[in-house]
């Protein structure tokens, strides 16, 4: 089953056309990198995906409902704000650089949503929060507030409140790119982690040996469109793009 289809969208702003034609699938269980240079629309293209910018045209599909489609005059609308609620509810969104909430404790920044958004009792909430700091490493820190870890730690804690409101498809934006190569590791762990759980993940990354290894395809973004996109082996191996083999010439001497 298909959880993400993505069709001919496009995104302006002004006259800087930041994405165009952009078509992309991502089936239940599959990772799938998002790779390319600074400035290739990679984030813009989230951004979309996740409700945080408003598409210019084309269609969007987030298991199996319509979030951007085509009305019977061919125009380009999003569904009605209750189906865009219900969207929103199931991705989860990482960010890279962190966005937790400086004034609240690590429990409370995970159990926030949960409690405020999807009405959970308060106990339930923590007793899951608990469970996702366990699963990170970070039993101990619940009472500790951001300005109290370390970007590796915060990291972490952000993709814990992510998964705390229960997220069919998980997107993370450059999630290692405010870290030193050490810190970086650990994320890619906890990524890693989820893949074998069989989460379903779009990751923007320069992380290329992360990217060869982890996802089930690799989408190869420039100039706001979609240049080549394929298994890793292909890419990274045998790719039909110059533009291609020469982004990934220096990673792959």
């Amino acid at each position: 089953m298909a959880m993400l289809e993505v069709k001919n969208l496009s995104k302006s702003f002004g006259n800087l056309k930041v994405l165009e034609d952009i078509n992309m699938t991502v089936e239940k269980g599959e990772v799938v990198a998002v790779i390319g240079p600074s400035g290739s629309g990679k984030s813009t293209l989230l951004r979309c995906i996740n409700q945080l910018e408003k598409a210019g045209g084309g269609e969007i599909k987030v298991c199996g409902t319509d979030m951007l489609l085509k009305n019977d005059s061919g125009k380009t609308v999003y569904a009605d704000s209750k189906t865009l609620r219900e969207i929103r509810l199931k991705t989860g969104l990482v960010f890279q650089n962190f966005n937790l909430f400086p004034h609240m404790t690590v429990l409370r920044n995970i159990t926030e949503a949960p409690v405020c958004v999807l009405k959970k009792n308060k106990q339930e909430a923590q007793a899951k929060a608990m469970e996702l700091l366990r699963k990170m490493g970070l039993e101990t820190k619940a009472k500790s507030y951001p300005c109290e870890l370390s970007g590796g730690q915060q990291q972490r804690v952000s993709i814990a409140r992510a998964l705390a409101l229960n997220p069919e498809i998980l997107f993370f934006d450059e999630p290692t790119s405010a870290l030193d190569p050490e810190l970086t590791g650990e994320i890619l762990k906890v990524i890693k982690e989820l893949a074998a759980e069989g989460m379903t993940m779009v990751i923007v990354t320069h992380e290329m040996a992360f990217a060869r290894d982890v996802a089930d395809k690799v989408v190869f973004m420039e100039g706001g469109y979609i240049v080549e996109q394929g298994a890793p082996e292909q890419l990274f191996g045998d790719s039909a793009s110059d533009r291609v083999k020469q982004f990934l010439q220096r990673f792959n001497n």
